[in-house]
């Protein structure tokens, strides 16, 4: 699952992208900005600021045994289609926007993978797994000579070996879950979330104009009555207006209905041009 060369290759790697100085909030948006605009190298920029990051991710899925040149292509896979939907304005960084898709991308491929791989396709691999787990033996040029297997084909193994006890589709552990269940992300996906946070705004904006057309005494009932942590009573708000508590009632009763007639109005106009 790797040769020694492969992991070298990725320890290069690895080290070229930790070495890259970031760039700057300022600089990233400006680049994405100018990429939406049609400039290829600037989304080329963009793009190579962010590899650092998908590095860093991926090793959180080391202990899967695969290639981790595998695993970072794949989530270079993510951190593409994370650039593609990334939109500047929204006020997050593009490493912080695409960790969702680069985490996705890793947890299929690990899923896929697992499900293809499986361990003793030959007599030499069934006895490497059975030496293995009597002695956890990680030597390779040891293991093939006590399994009869070549060093190199060990080599390979040592790590599927290793991470024999991850099968995805075991037995729940105590937390009542597979590895393959552990890796799958309840999350929203940040266009949900994006979504989510201006329909809030919205519905927010929406309150606040209700709230500022109502007359005097019913804005004072809905702050006191609403928007507050410890809502005041009818009694208590009768007393200070001068009126009985039932007259409170009627008047909190007549802002709701105003406000709910309002806020429907609102949620069916059409979005301005710049949200």
């Amino acid at each position: 699952m790797g040769s020694a060369g492969d992991r070298a290759s990725f320890s290069m790697y690895r080290a070229e992208m930790m070495s890259r100085e970031p760039i700057s909030a300022e600089a990233e948006r400006d680049l994405a900005q100018r990429w939406k605009h049609g400039e290829r190298d600037a989304g080329t920029r963009l793009i190579e600021a962010c590899l650092p990051f998908v590095v860093t991710v991926a090793l959180e899925y080391r202990r899967w045994g695969l290639p981790m040149e595998d695993i970072v292509q794949e989530g270079n896979i993510g951190l593409l289609k994370a650039a593609d939907r990334f939109d500047p304005e929204r006020g997050c960084r593009l490493a912080t926007y695409a960790a969702y898709w680069i985490r996705a991308e890793i947890r299929e491929f690990v899923a896929r993978s697992y499900r293809i791989v499986r361990l003793g396709s030959s007599k030499g691999e069934r006895r490497a797994l059975r030496v293995y787990r009597k002695t956890l033996e990680r030597d390779p040029e040891v293991l093939g000579k006590l399994s009869g297997l070549s060093k190199e084909r060990a080599e390979e193994l040592l790590p599927l070996l290793s991470a024999h006890d991850m099968s995805l589709d075991r037995a729940p552990g105590e937390e009542g879950l597979t590895p393959l269940e552990r890796l799958v992300s309840n999350d929203s996906d940040p266009e949900e979330k994006t979504c989510a946070a201006d329909e809030r705004m919205r519905l927010s904006q929406a309150l606040e104009q209700v709230v500022s057309e109502l007359g005097p005494r019913e804005q004072s009932i809905v702050q006191q009555r609403w928007l507050t942590e410890e809502p005041a009573t009818l009694e208590a708000l009768g007393t200070s207006f001068g009126v009985s508590k039932e007259r409170v009632r009627q008047l909190e009763e007549r802002a709701k209905k105003r406000m709910r007639a309002r806020i429907e109005e609102i949620s069916r106009e059409p979005l301005a041009e710049s949200a």
